[in-house]
């Protein structure tokens, strides 16, 4: 079964229970798998990764509070931590995290080992703001600086259904929102995916939409998710400063962009983050970090990879860094994509190659699956855990805990540690009252409308009722 892709309908009989529930385990991230088209396929080894799961008992570490007496003069509380590339990038600008809150088994065992001084606790629902304070080792009366944190982002990720708040994970978000509302932390940094800037408050399914529908409401129009949270945070005293990053820009070998909302306690806007790279050296800065420089060094040996199915090798030995299924030869285009061949958009991700001379695309949570494929530039193999690391820049002693599995995803769904510096350095520059240093119209993302400003006016355009526009521009 390891060398193989499953239908839902397989995974089903695999692990007993409907094809239903399987499609719910694909959407949460439970197993691995990829939507092409109006289908699921399965990664198998995913499956038998599921079917363990909880039966480590390594794995099951339990909630405690700091370890360590000292407080630095910085103080950190970090939520959603995952795998802690985030953290390790603020690490690295000198703001140590005191708290790490993350309930995936594996990314515990991640946080015990490596940072086994810190406070960890689980679900966030199930503590007050006291007892998060108490965990942390921190008095009623004791500065919070910042609180971080990345919450679930499926729930407005363009690959599900988009459920918004209506997901549970999107009330885990509002929950963070009130925590940082309560704890009042002098700095909060909010991170996710795109999709956040188009999310509806409220999801309506698109088959009860159109011309024999009511038309969509305030709540169910895009960035109402994002215009609720920015808002809430807003009439709570906190300034609001976001925009969508490509990590690539602020020194990480890999094109992945996230939005990063910045807020701050005192009302004053916080600067947009400050780009050490850029594509061409655009302003004089360093080009982009390429894969080559990041894998250098890294010994040939020693790789641990899941492995493609042998039928797609054959495609794969015709490719050259940096191609992808279109390089083949055109008689071979239906033959390697199957199905998929018929199916829309520009299907970059199938057998993807990448190119040592560009930055990574965005790592995924499996390295191997049809649509998001990432093969070695050379080699006859999806990139290795070892070579995701060094993509997120982990350290090369930090150990990622699980299976192989486990620890492709933890570093797949991490925060580039680059781009926690770039905060880092954010917010250490205003505290010193410096001024950044500007690049006029520089390109963050390759989406346009993305930073506050221009979102709201463009978001506000969409909603109908002028009372609501009215009320919403305190936020441009």
């Amino acid at each position: 079964m390891a060398d193989q892709y499953l239908s839902v309908k397989e995974t089903s009989e695999i692990l007993s229970c409907s094809e239903q529930y399987v499609r719910q385990l694909l959407r949460h991230g439970e197993i691995g798998g990829e939507r092409i088209s109006s289908r699921w396929i399965v990664a198998s080894e995913s499956v038998q990764d599921y079917r363990i799961k909880g039966e480590d008992i390594n794995l099951s570490i339990p909630d405690h509070g700091r370890r360590s007496f000292s407080k630095p003069s910085f103080k950190a509380l970090s939520f959603f931590s995952g795998c802690m590339g985030l953290d390790l990038g603020l690490e690295k600008e000198g703001i140590k995290v005191l708290l790490a809150c993350e309930t995936d088994s594996a990314a515990r065992k991640t946080i015990e080992t490596n940072r086994p001084d810190i406070a960890l606790i689980g679900d966030i629902r199930d503590y007050s703001a006291a007892e998060i304070r108490a965990k942390a080792g921190l008095s009623s009366t004791d500065e919070i600086d910042v609180i971080v944190g990345g919450p679930p982002c499926q729930a407005f990720s363009s690959a599900g259904k988009r459920q918004g708040f209506n997901d549970d994970r999107g009330n885990v978000f509002l929950t963070f929102i009130d925590l940082i509302i309560e704890l009042k932390p002098r700095f909060a940094v909010i991170e996710n995916v795109r999709g956040l800037l188009s999310a509806p408050l409220k999801h309506r399914p698109h088959e009860m939409r159109g011309k024999n529908f009511p038309p969509l409401s305030q709540d169910e129009q895009r960035g109402g998710a994002l215009l609720f949270i920015t808002r809430k945070l807003k009439e709570s005293g906190y300034s609001i400063s976001f925009n969508l990053y490509n990590s690539a820009n602020f020194g990480s070998p890999q094109k992945r962009e996230r939005i990063v909302i910045a807020c701050s306690r005192d009302g004053e806007k916080l600067p947009y983050l400050t780009p050490t790279h850029s594509e061409k050296s655009l302003y004089g800065l360093p080009e982009w970090r390429t894969l080559r420089e990041a894998l250098e060094g890294l010994p040939k040996n020693g790789h641990h990879f899941v492995k493609f199915p042998k039928k797609r090798l054959k495609y794969y030995r015709l490719l050259k860094p940096g191609q992808y299924w279109r390089d083949l030869t055109e008689a071979l285009h239906q033959e390697a994509l199957g199905a998929s061949y018929h199916a829309g958009g520009g299907k970059t991700g199938f057998y993807r190659r990448l190119a040592w001379n560009k930055p990574a695309p965005t790592l995924v949570t499996h390295p191997a699956m049809p649509a998001t494929d990432l093969a070695h530039p050379e080699e006859d193999r999806p990139l290795s855990i070892e070579e995701y690391k060094r993509i997120q820049e982990f350290p090369e002693d930090w150990i990622i805990a699980g299976t192989l599995l486990n620890q492709y995803r933890q570093v797949g769904n991490a925060v580039p540690c680059s781009l926690g510096r770039a905060i880092a350095r954010m917010l250490l520059t205003y505290l010193k009252g410096e001024v950044p240093s500007l690049y006029p119209d520089f390109r963050y993302s390759r989406y346009h409308k993305t930073d506050d400003v221009s979102w709201a006016i463009d978001t506000l355009s969409h909603l109908e009722d002028s009372t609501e526009k009215q009320l919403s521009l305190i936020l441009v």
